[in-house]
Order: structure tokens, then sequence, then C-alpha cells
């Protein structure tokens, strides 16, 4: 197994890398890293519904699909990220616990009394610190899963949308849970970087034939158009969602408003608006248009209709 140790930061890239190891190699990897902010949801989840939309685009922090399903979580400087890609047996290939294992036993290790719990958390003193998902391709498995160290856990938890009622979707819901961050208990680490060194020497020692691997100037390129064509693209991080319809009702100019949204492919393919004739007269502009803030300021700028930024998060 190679064990790579990533230099990037960028999620786009990080995201694109896995799938271009799992997909185009035969090779097994353990990949650590550490990613800028973002917001990763799973491939079966509707982005808005998973992400407190006003928050992160107020804060300019970037929404991506990965391959695997499962729930939202937050990445940034301060989680530390851990990926296995293996063969496997047809059969023995979704193994929560398999994957965890090495990780639970590293905090073990450390003192910490981590546990796997329900579907695919690991948490201490009842405290999630890590959530997992994988994907299978073929014979092979994608596992990987994060590592609260030092998160700025006021970022994740206003990240994440916890107030779903408007919306309505078929598709796969995250299951919050109350966090925690690891340096809490292990003082004896300056920073996250120490942290992972010790984690890759732990792995190093007790992970035969792990072996330390430089990735390929093909597998580099690969991985770099992957994120620009894939993993950038409103099409794989919005539009591939499930479809589902929002419903709000806010006020504007001191009058009562109703939307209802329908959204299939990231497109609103329906929309009606009951209140002012002013808002119900744009909802047939705003059928066609993508669900995306600036797409939906251009229309209303188009229409001469003063709405404010604030305002128009009504609406997501």
């Amino acid at each position: 197994m190679f064990l790579i140790n990533l230099e990037s930061r960028d999620p786009f890239f990080n995201l694109a890398l896995e799938e271009v190891l799992l997909k185009n190699s035969k090779e097994e990897y353990l990949i650590l890293g550490i990613n800028d902010p973002a917001v990763i949801i799973g491939k079966h989840q509707a982005a808005h519904r998973e992400v407190n939309t006003k928050f992160i685009t107020a804060n300019h922090i970037p929404v991506i699909r990965r391959i695997s399903g499962g729930g939202t979580v937050f990445h940034d400087p301060g989680n530390l990220n851990f990926t296995f890609i293996k063969n496997s047996e047809e059969g023995k290939q979704v193994d929560f616990r398999l994957y965890t294992r090495p990780v639970i036993e590293f905090l073990i290790s450390l003192g910490i009394n981590a546990r796997f719990e329900g579907k695919n958390d690991i948490k201490v003193d009842g405290l999630k610190i890590s959530g997992n998902a994988e994907h299978v391709h073929r014979n092979r498995v994608l596992h990987h899963g994060t590592l609260l160290f030092s998160s700025s856990l006021n970022m994740l938890k206003s990240s994440i949308r916890t107030d779903k009622s408007s919306y309505v979707t078929k598709g796969v819901d995250s299951n919050p849970a109350s966090v925690m961050n690891l340096n809490e208990k292990l003082k004896e680490f300056r920073d996250i970087r120490e942290f992972s060194k010790e984690m890759m020497d732990y792995f190093s020692e007790t992970i035969s034939d792990l072996r330390e691997y430089n990735l390929s100037m093909s597998e580099n390129q690969e991985a770099i158009s992957l994120a620009e064509t894939k993993y950038r693209s409103w099409e794989w991080n919005f539009a591939y969602g499930p479809e589902y319809l929002f419903k709000n009702a806010f006020l504007f100019e001191d009058e009562t408003h109703i939307c209802i949204l329908n959204i299939k492919n990231g497109v609103v393919m329906k929309c009606t608006i009951e209140g002012s004739g002013k808002l119900m007269a744009v909802a047939g502009k705003l059928t066609g248009c993508r669900h995306m803030v600036p797409d939906f300021l251009r229309v209303f700028e188009k229409e001469n209709i003063a709405i404010t930024e604030e305002e128009i998060f009504n609406f997501f």
C-alpha cells in the first residue's frame, strides 16, 4: 500500500485525485490531507437543503459534491482527512468498521477513548470527531473520513443548514450530531501538522509494506483536469442532486408572500409566488432559471425589482 501525504489544500483537486486513483489505478493507497474551508456534500444530496446558503455565500465557502454517499461534512485547515483506496472482494466491499479500525486504534494509542458508533461515525465521550463515507467502483473501494482536530466549530455549525423545513426531497438526509475537536484531549500536539505526522508514523509502523508515494505528472494532470471539468462545475455540485420542492413565507415591502419552487436538475421547473402583484409577475421569469443566488439576483434586476442581497435568501 502506498502512503500519500497531500501537499495540496485545494479540496477540488484533492477530491478529484481520489477519483483518479480509484478508477485509473490498481494500486492501494492511504491518503492524508488537509483542505481549505469547504462544505462537502454526499453524492445524493440536494445542495441548498444541506448548506446554509446565506452564510457560505457571504463567506465564500465552496460547496463540493463527492462521489460517495452519506451526509454533509465541513472541511477546514483544522480537519485531517484520511482516505483508503483498496481492492476488494464482491460482497465484502462496504465495511465502515474495517476502514475506521486503524484510525480508532491510532487514537486509542494516544489515550483517546474512541469508538465506532452508529452507521459511520467515530465518537469520543459521545461526541462526533469523524464522519465517514464509501464508494464502490468495480472491485475497488474508496473510504474517506474526517478527523476534527482544531476545526472552527462555529464555522462548521454556521455552514450547515439546521432548519430544513422549507425543503422537501427524496435525497439523502444528513445525521447531525454534537461534535468536538481532538485537541481538547491531545494537548501534547502544537498543531494539526504534528498530529498528522504522528498518524503517518503510526501507520508506517502498523501497516505492512506501507511506503511513501509521489504522484506522477500524469496523475497530477488528470486530477487537475477532473477538478476543473467536474468538481468545480455547477452541473456536478448543484444540478446533479435530486429533485426538490422549496416553500417559504416571507415579508417583502411589508406584505406577506409565499414562494413555491419546483427544482429539477438544479433548475426552476415551476415557480409560484403569492402576495404582491410585483413578485407574482416575476414568478414566470424565474422558471427556467438556475436555483443559484447570482442567477436569481439577475432576474430581479432585469425586472427592475429592488431586492436586497439579504432578501434574496428568502428564495433559498
